[in-house]
């Protein structure tokens, strides 16, 4: 179901030439940014995969990807990515990465059960990265570390935007603040997941909501992962279950949190058999990605994939996604946002 939020006497700050020109320098500095902070390198990455072999993701594990038939394979069918967690960890064995480095791609995908809005689209593109790492490595700690450098980066790219643009002051904390998704429900007992995740951002500013994925003590989850790549049920040092998350900003613009990347340690051969049998998808295991996970060829590795699009919605202060990318949205969205100086490309 689509939505849309309308920002009291919104008026965008940049006009359309600014706008494109501020896309560019925010992809280009921040992208710059990531890799020398986590020590990656670009790759090249597939638009689409074949179907049945695992290798795409099903993000929280109900949507669906769009396929087509492939004429000169006997109409084998592929399918557009939804992401590429599960591909760049295969990358990481082939390019033979020592732990410490990594990748990172442009990823772009289609996302055809979104529900459309200020914050989501059709077309999702996003940096996607994976990192080797030891096993050593899989701790909270390491997790933490890591957000630190990734969002030492954002808040970096945010000055340059400033510094280019004086109008779009800096509005980030210096440190991000962390909670367990655990600790957030007893913190807010009566509220839902995303009404939780709208109050501890608005009060911090950036925020990462670790332990996404497995159920919280009241038997419910914060929100859906899908079962095979991030590590959502081994313990933490903290006694709590994940160690992986989302990292949140507060969007004063739309009155609400706003959710920029989402992370984390990748299962190893343990976590993927007690995450398949919790969801009951042990039939899995018989897949190409599976299979070679289960056998020890893939590295242990942590990743995420950070939006591209809703970055630079953040640091360029627009009130909708659609004013930084062309994708398609319902036509009484577009009138509304018309006629409220929401100019849609």
């Amino acid at each position: 179901m689509s939505y849309l939020k309308i920002p009291k006497n919104y008026k965008p700050l940049l006009d359309a030439r600014e706008t494109e020109l501020g896309i560019k320098k925010v992809k280009d500095f921040f992208q710059s940014s990531l890799s020398a902070e986590l020590r990656l390198r670009r790759v090249t990455a597939p638009l689409f995969v074949l179907r049945g072999q695992g290798i795409n993701d099903d993000l929280n594990g109900v949507e669906r990807a769009v396929t087509f038939p492939i004429k000169d394979l006997g109409d084998e069918r592929a399918e557009v990515v939804h992401s590429l967690a599960k591909w760049k960890r295969l990358m990481l064995a082939e390019y033979k990465i020592e732990p410490g480095f990594g990748i990172y791609t442009d990823m772009n995908a289609i996302r055809s059960d979104e529900s459309l809005g200020n914050l989501h689209s059709l077309y999702v593109d996003q940096w996607d990265w994976e990192r080797t790492i030891t096993a050593e490595d899989r701790t909270t700690e390491f997790l933490k570390n890591t957000v630190r450098r990734i969002y030492a980066a954002m808040v970096a790219t945010e000055y340059v935007v400033y510094e280019n643009y004086p109008q779009l002051k800096p509005v980030l904390p210096r440190d991000i603040f962390f909670i367990h998704a655990e600790e957030l429900r007893k913190l807010y007992p009566n509220l839902s997941a995303k009404e939780r995740e709208h109050e501890i951002t608005k009060k911090h500013g950036a925020v990462f909501i670790m332990g996404v994925g497995g159920p919280l003590g009241d038997g419910e989850k914060h929100d859906g992962r899908a079962p095979d790549y991030d590590d959502w049920s081994t313990i933490g040092e903290d006694g709590l279950p994940g160690l992986n998350g989302d990292i949140l900003v507060w969007n004063s613009l739309l009155e609400q949190s706003m959710e920029l990347s989402s992370m984390g340690i990748r299962v190893d051969k343990t976590a993927l058999l007690r995450q398949l049998e919790m969801c009951g998808c042990e039939d899995r295991k018989e897949l190409y990605f599976h299979k070679k996970l289960l056998s020890g060829e893939l590295p242990l590795c942590i990743g995420g994939g950070i939006g591209q699009s809703r970055l630079c919605m953040f640091f360029l202060r627009k009130a909708h996604v659609g004013e930084i990318q062309a994708s398609i949205w319902p036509e009484d969205m577009r009138r509304t946002c018309a006629e409220n100086n929401i100019p849609l490309i």
